[in-house]
Protein backbone atom coordinates (compact mmCIF):
# COMPACT_ATOMS: atom_id res chain seq x y z
CA UNK A 1 0.00 0.00 0.00
CA UNK A 2 1.12 3.05 -0.60
CA UNK A 3 2.20 5.54 1.90
CA UNK A 4 -0.48 8.38 2.14
CA UNK A 5 -0.17 11.35 4.62
CA UNK A 6 -1.98 10.24 7.98
CA UNK A 7 -4.18 12.50 10.17
CA UNK A 8 -3.22 15.31 11.86
CA UNK A 9 -4.11 13.30 15.59
CA UNK A 10 -4.63 10.22 15.48
CA UNK A 11 -6.37 8.93 19.23
CA UNK A 12 -5.89 5.46 20.74
CA UNK A 13 -7.69 4.67 23.25
CA UNK A 14 -6.77 1.24 25.60
CA UNK A 15 -8.55 -0.28 28.46
CA UNK A 16 -6.77 -2.44 30.97
CA UNK A 17 -8.96 -3.82 33.58
CA UNK A 18 -6.31 -4.61 36.28
CA UNK A 19 -8.49 -6.16 38.87
CA UNK A 20 -4.82 -7.08 40.81
CA UNK A 21 -1.46 -7.72 39.83
CA UNK A 22 1.14 -5.73 37.73
CA UNK A 23 0.74 -7.30 34.23
CA UNK A 24 -1.99 -5.52 32.62
CA UNK A 25 -1.00 -2.27 33.10
CA UNK A 26 2.84 -3.47 32.00
CA UNK A 27 1.70 -4.87 28.97
CA UNK A 28 -0.77 -1.66 28.20
CA UNK A 29 2.04 0.61 28.79
CA UNK A 30 4.69 -1.38 26.92
CA UNK A 31 2.34 -1.23 23.66
CA UNK A 32 1.49 2.22 24.07
CA UNK A 33 4.97 3.39 24.56
CA UNK A 34 5.79 2.00 21.67
CA UNK A 35 2.69 3.42 19.55
CA UNK A 36 2.70 6.91 20.53
CA UNK A 37 4.46 9.56 18.01
CA UNK A 38 3.65 13.03 17.95
CA UNK A 39 0.53 12.99 16.11
CA UNK A 40 -0.80 9.92 17.92
CA UNK A 41 -2.39 10.83 21.38
CA UNK A 42 -2.76 7.33 23.83
CA UNK A 43 -5.73 7.39 26.56
CA UNK A 44 -5.63 5.08 28.98
CA UNK A 45 -8.51 3.36 30.95
CA UNK A 46 -7.08 1.28 34.21
CA UNK A 47 -8.28 -0.07 37.59
CA UNK A 48 -4.68 -0.02 38.40
CA UNK A 49 -4.63 1.51 42.02
CA UNK A 50 -0.44 1.95 41.18
CA UNK A 51 -0.75 3.67 37.57
CA UNK A 52 0.45 6.55 38.65
CA UNK A 53 3.42 5.21 40.13
CA UNK A 54 4.86 4.65 36.56
CA UNK A 55 5.97 7.66 34.61
CA UNK A 56 3.85 8.21 31.56
CA UNK A 57 5.98 9.40 28.27
CA UNK A 58 4.47 12.22 26.07
CA UNK A 59 1.15 11.99 24.34
CA UNK A 60 0.08 9.09 26.66
CA UNK A 61 -2.23 9.59 29.66
CA UNK A 62 -4.24 7.37 31.69
CA UNK A 63 -8.10 7.90 33.61
CA UNK A 64 -8.30 5.92 36.29
CA UNK A 65 -11.51 3.76 36.69
CA UNK A 66 -12.18 2.67 40.56
CA UNK A 67 -10.06 -1.01 41.45
CA UNK A 68 -11.81 -3.94 42.00
CA UNK A 69 -10.50 -7.08 43.14
CA UNK A 70 -11.19 -10.85 42.33
CA UNK A 71 -12.87 -13.13 45.15
CA UNK A 72 -13.56 -15.69 43.23
CA UNK A 73 -13.51 -16.25 39.45
CA UNK A 74 -16.46 -15.08 39.09
CA UNK A 75 -17.04 -12.35 41.94
CA UNK A 76 -15.16 -8.73 42.32
CA UNK A 77 -15.42 -6.19 45.23
CA UNK A 78 -14.05 -2.63 44.95
CA UNK A 79 -11.11 -2.22 45.63
CA UNK A 80 -10.57 0.46 48.32
CA UNK A 81 -14.07 2.10 48.55
CA UNK A 82 -16.78 0.49 50.27
CA UNK A 83 -19.95 0.35 48.10
CA UNK A 84 -21.92 -2.05 46.72
CA UNK A 85 -19.75 -4.30 43.60
CA UNK A 86 -22.79 -3.50 41.17
CA UNK A 87 -22.69 0.48 41.98
CA UNK A 88 -18.83 0.03 41.60
CA UNK A 89 -18.80 -1.62 38.06
CA UNK A 90 -21.67 0.81 36.87
CA UNK A 91 -19.47 3.42 37.97
CA UNK A 92 -16.92 2.25 36.00
CA UNK A 93 -18.99 1.16 33.31
CA UNK A 94 -19.91 4.87 33.05
CA UNK A 95 -16.33 6.35 32.68
CA UNK A 96 -15.60 3.83 30.30
CA UNK A 97 -18.24 4.82 27.96
CA UNK A 98 -18.17 8.85 28.35
CA UNK A 99 -14.80 8.34 27.99
CA UNK A 100 -14.66 6.93 24.68
CA UNK A 101 -17.57 8.86 23.32
CA UNK A 102 -15.95 12.41 24.22
CA UNK A 103 -12.01 11.14 23.06
CA UNK A 104 -13.68 9.61 19.72
CA UNK A 105 -10.48 7.27 19.52
CA UNK A 106 -9.48 6.04 15.46
CA UNK A 107 -8.60 2.70 17.28
CA UNK A 108 -9.81 1.27 20.84
CA UNK A 109 -7.77 -1.83 22.15
CA UNK A 110 -9.35 -3.84 24.52
CA UNK A 111 -6.59 -6.16 27.12
CA UNK A 112 -7.76 -9.89 27.54
CA UNK A 113 -11.60 -9.52 28.13
CA UNK A 114 -13.53 -9.47 25.24
CA UNK A 115 -16.31 -8.06 27.14
CA UNK A 116 -14.53 -5.89 29.92
CA UNK A 117 -14.92 -7.21 33.32
CA UNK A 118 -18.22 -8.65 34.00
CA UNK A 119 -19.27 -6.73 30.25
CA UNK A 120 -18.50 -3.40 31.76
CA UNK A 121 -16.74 -2.54 27.79
CA UNK A 122 -19.86 -4.31 25.84
CA UNK A 123 -21.88 -1.22 25.96
CA UNK A 124 -18.83 0.91 24.49
CA UNK A 125 -17.89 -1.47 21.84
CA UNK A 126 -22.14 -1.30 20.83
CA UNK A 127 -22.21 2.35 21.10
CA UNK A 128 -18.49 2.44 18.66
CA UNK A 129 -20.26 0.14 16.02
CA UNK A 130 -23.15 2.12 16.15
CA UNK A 131 -22.31 5.85 16.39
CA UNK A 132 -18.56 5.84 15.36
CA UNK A 133 -18.07 2.98 12.82
CA UNK A 134 -14.97 4.09 11.35
CA UNK A 135 -13.51 3.19 14.95
CA UNK A 136 -11.36 -0.12 15.12
CA UNK A 137 -12.20 -2.44 18.00
CA UNK A 138 -9.27 -4.66 19.02
CA UNK A 139 -9.32 -7.57 20.94
CA UNK A 140 -5.97 -7.72 22.59
CA UNK A 141 -5.09 -11.75 24.12
CA UNK A 142 -1.04 -12.54 25.58
CA UNK A 143 -0.58 -15.85 24.61
CA UNK A 144 -2.42 -18.26 27.06
CA UNK A 145 -5.60 -17.66 28.93
CA UNK A 146 -5.88 -20.40 31.07
CA UNK A 147 -6.43 -24.88 29.81
CA UNK A 148 -8.24 -24.82 26.68
CA UNK A 149 -11.01 -26.32 27.71
CA UNK A 150 -11.75 -24.00 30.86
CA UNK A 151 -12.05 -20.71 28.14
CA UNK A 152 -14.37 -22.49 25.52
CA UNK A 153 -16.83 -23.14 28.05
CA UNK A 154 -16.45 -19.55 29.80
CA UNK A 155 -16.67 -18.06 26.18
CA UNK A 156 -19.49 -20.32 25.01
CA UNK A 157 -21.68 -19.39 28.36
CA UNK A 158 -20.54 -15.70 28.09
CA UNK A 159 -21.13 -15.95 24.09
CA UNK A 160 -18.19 -14.70 23.17
CA UNK A 161 -18.02 -15.95 20.37
CA UNK A 162 -20.67 -14.17 19.09
CA UNK A 163 -19.78 -10.79 19.93
CA UNK A 164 -16.74 -11.37 18.63
CA UNK A 165 -17.72 -11.61 15.54
CA UNK A 166 -20.28 -8.62 15.91
CA UNK A 167 -18.14 -6.20 17.99
CA UNK A 168 -14.41 -6.73 17.02
CA UNK A 169 -12.01 -5.41 13.63
CA UNK A 170 -8.95 -7.42 14.83
CA UNK A 171 -7.75 -10.07 17.22
CA UNK A 172 -3.94 -9.39 18.16
CA UNK A 173 -2.82 -12.60 19.52
CA UNK A 174 0.52 -11.34 21.83
CA UNK A 175 2.47 -14.65 21.03
CA UNK A 176 3.85 -17.21 18.67
CA UNK A 177 1.84 -19.78 16.96
CA UNK A 178 3.98 -22.15 16.98
CA UNK A 179 4.75 -22.24 20.79
CA UNK A 180 0.70 -22.06 21.63
CA UNK A 181 -1.97 -21.64 18.80
CA UNK A 182 -5.26 -20.25 20.53
CA UNK A 183 -7.37 -20.10 17.32
CA UNK A 184 -7.02 -24.23 17.44
CA UNK A 185 -7.30 -24.26 21.34
CA UNK A 186 -10.11 -22.17 21.71
CA UNK A 187 -11.88 -23.65 18.85
CA UNK A 188 -12.34 -19.70 17.13
CA UNK A 189 -14.89 -19.99 14.60
CA UNK A 190 -13.39 -20.05 10.83
CA UNK A 191 -15.19 -16.49 10.52
CA UNK A 192 -12.60 -15.14 12.53
CA UNK A 193 -9.62 -16.46 10.84
CA UNK A 194 -9.43 -13.81 8.83
CA UNK A 195 -9.29 -10.94 11.69
CA UNK A 196 -6.61 -12.51 13.63
CA UNK A 197 -2.69 -11.69 13.95
CA UNK A 198 -0.17 -13.41 15.51
CA UNK A 199 2.25 -10.59 16.83
CA UNK A 200 4.87 -12.29 18.62
CA UNK A 201 6.03 -11.56 22.04
CA UNK A 202 5.93 -7.90 22.93
CA UNK A 203 9.48 -6.68 23.68
CA UNK A 204 10.95 -4.10 26.25
CA UNK A 205 13.72 -1.86 25.50
CA UNK A 206 17.16 -3.53 25.23
CA UNK A 207 19.55 -2.64 28.02
CA UNK A 208 23.62 -3.11 27.42
CA UNK A 209 26.51 -3.54 29.70
CA UNK A 210 26.44 -0.10 30.92
CA UNK A 211 23.39 -0.59 32.43
CA UNK A 212 24.19 -3.97 33.82
CA UNK A 213 27.45 -2.29 35.31
CA UNK A 214 25.42 0.51 36.77
CA UNK A 215 23.10 -1.44 38.87
CA UNK A 216 25.45 -3.85 39.78
CA UNK A 217 27.56 -0.88 40.79
CA UNK A 218 24.11 0.59 42.78
CA UNK A 219 23.52 -2.90 44.93
CA UNK A 220 27.42 -3.61 45.64
CA UNK A 221 27.69 -6.51 43.09
CA UNK A 222 30.66 -7.19 41.84
CA UNK A 223 31.49 -8.67 38.83
CA UNK A 224 32.56 -11.58 39.54
CA UNK A 225 29.82 -12.29 41.76
CA UNK A 226 26.32 -14.33 40.29
CA UNK A 227 23.33 -12.30 41.12
CA UNK A 228 19.70 -13.84 41.40
CA UNK A 229 16.63 -11.55 41.15
CA UNK A 230 13.40 -13.27 42.82
CA UNK A 231 10.33 -11.23 41.70
CA UNK A 232 6.44 -12.32 41.91
CA UNK A 233 5.12 -9.82 40.29
CA UNK A 234 2.54 -7.57 42.18
CA UNK A 235 3.27 -10.22 44.97
CA UNK A 236 -0.63 -10.73 46.24
CA UNK A 237 -0.25 -14.53 45.19
CA UNK A 238 4.08 -15.37 45.13
CA UNK A 239 4.57 -15.40 48.93
CA UNK A 240 5.37 -18.92 49.05
CA UNK A 241 7.79 -18.72 45.84
CA UNK A 242 9.94 -16.25 48.25
CA UNK A 243 9.33 -18.90 51.16
CA UNK A 244 10.55 -21.52 49.44
CA UNK A 245 14.01 -19.30 48.28
CA UNK A 246 14.75 -18.43 52.18
CA UNK A 247 14.32 -21.73 52.88
CA UNK A 248 16.54 -23.28 50.44
CA UNK A 249 19.06 -20.51 52.25
CA UNK A 250 18.39 -21.93 55.69
CA UNK A 251 18.89 -25.47 53.96
CA UNK A 252 22.18 -24.84 52.59
CA UNK A 253 23.61 -21.41 54.94
CA UNK A 254 27.31 -21.82 54.18
CA UNK A 255 26.97 -22.95 50.40
CA UNK A 256 24.89 -20.70 48.19
CA UNK A 257 27.54 -19.08 46.30
CA UNK A 258 25.54 -15.92 44.73
CA UNK A 259 24.05 -12.78 45.87
CA UNK A 260 20.22 -12.28 45.60
CA UNK A 261 17.62 -9.20 45.47
CA UNK A 262 13.81 -10.27 45.94
CA UNK A 263 10.78 -7.59 44.77
CA UNK A 264 7.86 -8.40 46.61
CA UNK A 265 5.62 -6.68 44.61
CA UNK A 266 3.24 -3.58 46.14
CA UNK A 267 0.26 -5.83 46.50
CA UNK A 268 1.92 -8.41 48.89
CA UNK A 269 0.83 -7.20 52.69
CA UNK A 270 3.17 -4.53 54.79
CA UNK A 271 2.94 -7.04 57.48
CA UNK A 272 4.40 -10.18 55.26
CA UNK A 273 6.74 -7.95 53.24
CA UNK A 274 8.46 -6.83 56.71
CA UNK A 275 8.64 -10.41 57.83
CA UNK A 276 10.35 -11.54 54.66
CA UNK A 277 13.18 -8.67 55.22
CA UNK A 278 13.83 -9.63 58.43
CA UNK A 279 14.31 -12.97 57.72
CA UNK A 280 16.02 -12.22 53.96
CA UNK A 281 18.43 -9.83 55.79
CA UNK A 282 20.43 -12.78 57.68
CA UNK A 283 21.59 -13.70 54.68
CA UNK A 284 22.51 -11.07 52.84
CA UNK A 285 19.52 -10.19 50.58
CA UNK A 286 18.26 -7.18 49.91
CA UNK A 287 14.09 -6.95 49.86
CA UNK A 288 12.20 -4.52 47.50
CA UNK A 289 8.80 -3.79 47.98
CA UNK A 290 8.51 -2.35 44.24
CA UNK A 291 10.82 -1.33 41.76
CA UNK A 292 8.98 1.01 38.03
CA UNK A 293 11.78 -0.33 35.85
CA UNK A 294 12.02 -4.14 36.42
CA UNK A 295 14.00 -4.41 33.38
CA UNK A 296 17.10 -3.03 34.45
CA UNK A 297 17.50 -5.36 37.48
CA UNK A 298 16.53 -8.22 35.05
CA UNK A 299 19.15 -7.09 32.51
CA UNK A 300 22.00 -6.64 35.37
CA UNK A 301 21.23 -10.72 37.05
CA UNK A 302 22.94 -13.54 35.62
CA UNK A 303 19.52 -15.71 36.52
CA UNK A 304 15.58 -14.58 37.29
CA UNK A 305 13.56 -16.36 39.35
CA UNK A 306 9.68 -15.59 39.16
CA UNK A 307 6.51 -17.11 38.33
CA UNK A 308 6.23 -16.84 34.95
CA UNK A 309 3.51 -14.47 33.75
CA UNK A 310 3.29 -12.86 30.61
CA UNK A 311 5.18 -9.46 30.99
CA UNK A 312 7.84 -11.03 33.44
CA UNK A 313 8.76 -13.47 30.52
CA UNK A 314 8.77 -11.05 28.05
CA UNK A 315 11.31 -8.62 29.92
CA UNK A 316 13.45 -11.81 31.08
CA UNK A 317 13.25 -12.72 27.03
CA UNK A 318 14.27 -9.12 26.20
CA UNK A 319 16.87 -9.04 28.32
CA UNK A 320 18.72 -12.51 27.28
CA UNK A 321 18.46 -13.24 31.07
CA UNK A 322 18.13 -16.77 32.17
CA UNK A 323 15.49 -17.84 34.00
CA UNK A 324 13.59 -20.19 36.39
CA UNK A 325 10.16 -20.14 36.68
CA UNK A 326 7.74 -21.42 39.53
CA UNK A 327 4.66 -21.32 38.21
CA UNK A 328 1.33 -20.88 39.57
CA UNK A 329 -1.67 -23.60 38.24
CA UNK A 330 -4.57 -22.21 40.49
CA UNK A 331 -6.86 -20.47 40.06
CA UNK A 332 -5.73 -20.39 36.24
CA UNK A 333 -2.83 -23.07 34.45
CA UNK A 334 -1.49 -20.18 32.07
CA UNK A 335 1.72 -20.01 33.38
CA UNK A 336 2.31 -23.50 34.08
CA UNK A 337 1.12 -24.27 29.81
CA UNK A 338 3.74 -20.88 29.33
CA UNK A 339 6.68 -22.55 31.14
CA UNK A 340 5.85 -26.29 29.64
CA UNK A 341 6.06 -24.67 25.85
CA UNK A 342 8.79 -22.61 26.74
CA UNK A 343 10.75 -24.65 28.14
CA UNK A 344 10.34 -27.43 25.31
CA UNK A 345 12.22 -24.13 23.42
CA UNK A 346 15.05 -24.54 25.16
CA UNK A 347 14.27 -20.77 26.75
CA UNK A 348 14.14 -21.32 30.24
CA UNK A 349 13.75 -24.00 33.13
CA UNK A 350 10.85 -24.68 35.81
CA UNK A 351 10.09 -26.45 38.59
CA UNK A 352 6.12 -27.47 39.08
CA UNK A 353 4.76 -25.67 42.02
CA UNK A 354 3.92 -28.71 44.22
CA UNK A 355 7.70 -29.91 43.37
CA UNK A 356 9.91 -27.60 44.97
CA UNK A 357 11.89 -28.87 47.38
CA UNK A 358 15.30 -26.51 48.95
CA UNK A 359 17.24 -29.47 47.19
CA UNK A 360 16.28 -28.75 43.96
CA UNK A 361 15.23 -25.60 43.74
CA UNK A 362 19.37 -25.61 44.48
CA UNK A 363 20.22 -28.25 41.65
CA UNK A 364 18.47 -26.20 39.41
CA UNK A 365 19.82 -22.58 40.18
CA UNK A 366 23.54 -24.39 39.91
CA UNK A 367 22.78 -25.85 36.78
CA UNK A 368 21.32 -22.44 35.03
CA UNK A 369 24.33 -20.61 36.40
CA UNK A 370 26.98 -23.11 35.15
CA UNK A 371 24.76 -22.86 31.76
CA UNK A 372 24.33 -19.40 31.25
CA UNK A 373 25.44 -18.91 27.65
CA UNK A 374 23.77 -22.05 26.00
CA UNK A 375 20.41 -20.06 27.74
CA UNK A 376 21.55 -16.32 26.16
CA UNK A 377 22.21 -17.71 22.71
CA UNK A 378 19.15 -19.73 22.54
CA UNK A 379 16.85 -16.26 23.82
CA UNK A 380 19.12 -14.34 21.36
CA UNK A 381 18.18 -16.22 18.42
CA UNK A 382 13.90 -15.93 19.43
CA UNK A 383 12.53 -12.99 17.48
CA UNK A 384 9.95 -10.81 19.57
CA UNK A 385 8.52 -9.44 17.03
CA UNK A 386 5.20 -8.02 19.25
CA UNK A 387 5.85 -4.31 18.55
CA UNK A 388 6.75 -4.43 14.77
CA UNK A 389 3.55 -6.55 14.26
CA UNK A 390 1.92 -3.92 15.77
CA UNK A 391 3.35 -1.03 13.92
CA UNK A 392 2.12 -2.55 10.96
CA UNK A 393 -1.28 -2.76 11.76
CA UNK A 394 -1.29 0.45 13.16
CA UNK A 395 0.26 2.14 10.03
CA UNK A 396 -2.79 0.64 8.02
CA UNK A 397 -5.06 1.77 10.06
CA UNK A 398 -3.59 5.46 9.32
CA UNK A 399 -3.69 5.12 5.90
CA UNK A 400 -7.15 3.67 6.34
CA UNK A 401 -8.42 6.91 7.90
CA UNK A 402 -6.11 9.23 5.80
CA UNK A 403 -8.42 7.89 2.54
CA UNK A 404 -11.66 8.21 4.75
CA UNK A 405 -10.66 11.88 5.24
CA UNK A 406 -9.56 12.86 1.97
Amino acid sequence: MPTIKTPRNFNILMYSHDTYGLGHIRRTMAIANHLRDKNTNILILTGSPIAGRFSFPQQVDFVRIPGMIKKTNDEYQPLSIRIDPEQALSIRTNIIKATAETFRPNLFIVDKEPLGLKREVLSTLEWFKEFSPSTRSILGLRDILDDSAVIRKDWQAKNVYSYLEKLYDEIWIYGNKEIYDPVEMYRMPESLHDRIKFTGYIPRKQLGQKNRASVRKRYRILDDDKFILITTGGGGDGAEVLEHYIEMHNYYPTSLPFKSIIITGPFMPKKKRTQFRKRAQKFGIKTIPFHPKLEELISAADLVISMGGYNTICEILTQQTPSLIIPRQTPRKEQLIRAQRLKSKGLLDFIPWDEVTPQLFREKIITLLNNQRQYTDTIAAFKLSGLDVMMKRLKYFKNEQALKDD
